[in-house]
């Protein structure tokens, strides 16, 4: 072990985190090598770590790039370039602007005209692939690391749902036109399609 005043410190930007098992997986990966001490936060996005003198801070960041995900010593941002909280917030409008008309559509009767629910795959297929492309693509990731996160989650669930969906609008009888829900408090049992 190495004496603390040999030991240098980095805080490195970590990219891709989508939940607090990612922070605790790049911390055991970087805990793991010798004389390296790590603390990942979660809500910065920072990695606070110490390390031997003979440990270079590219080897910290191919550590953490093995894990699956990215990590860089802190820049200045790039005035031109959008922050990622830009790019969230514009993919949760998209969502919101988009689903508001589906559930709608699905609770109100009224609002059920003739062949209401392909409007309503029309406007559900973007929030599916555009607003839900973070957790879809961190899942992947993970994957290809043996992990699985919150991400896997959300992204397995949704495109489950998305998936009966479409099987019941093409080969089921929700795509028959004139289809509507009637609002009622009761429990029934159909064949789910």
């Amino acid at each position: 072990m190495t004496s603390l005043a040999q030991d240098r410190s980095v805080e490195l930007s970590i990219g891709g985190m989508t939940c607090a098992s990612c922070a605790n997986r790049i911390e055991r990966k970087l805990n793991k090598l010798e004389g390296v001490s790590a603390t990942v936060n979660y809500a910065t996005e920072k990695a606070k770590v110490t390390f031997p003198d003979g440990v270079d801070p590219k080897e910290l960041i191919s550590e953490v790039e093995k894990a699956g995900y990215t990590a860089a010593l802190p820049a200045a941002p790039a005035p031109s370039e959008a922050p990622p909280q830009d790019e969230l917030r514009q993919r949760l409008i998209t969502a919101v602007v988009l689903s508001v008309p589906v559930v709608a559509m699905a609770m109100v009767p009224a609002l059920q005209f003739t062949n209401w629910q392909w409007l309503s795959l029309v406007l559900a297929a973007p929030v599916v692939v555009y607003a839900g492309w973070p957790f879809h693509k961190a899942a992947w990731t993970n994957l290809r690391h043996g992990a699985a996160t919150m991400d896997t989650l959300i992204s397995v669930g949704t495109l489950a749902a998305f998936g009966w969906s479409l099987w019941a609008l093409f080969f089921g009888s929700a795509g028959t036109p004139g289809m509507t829900h009637p609002f009622a408090f009761t429990i029934e049992r159909t064949d789910g399609s």
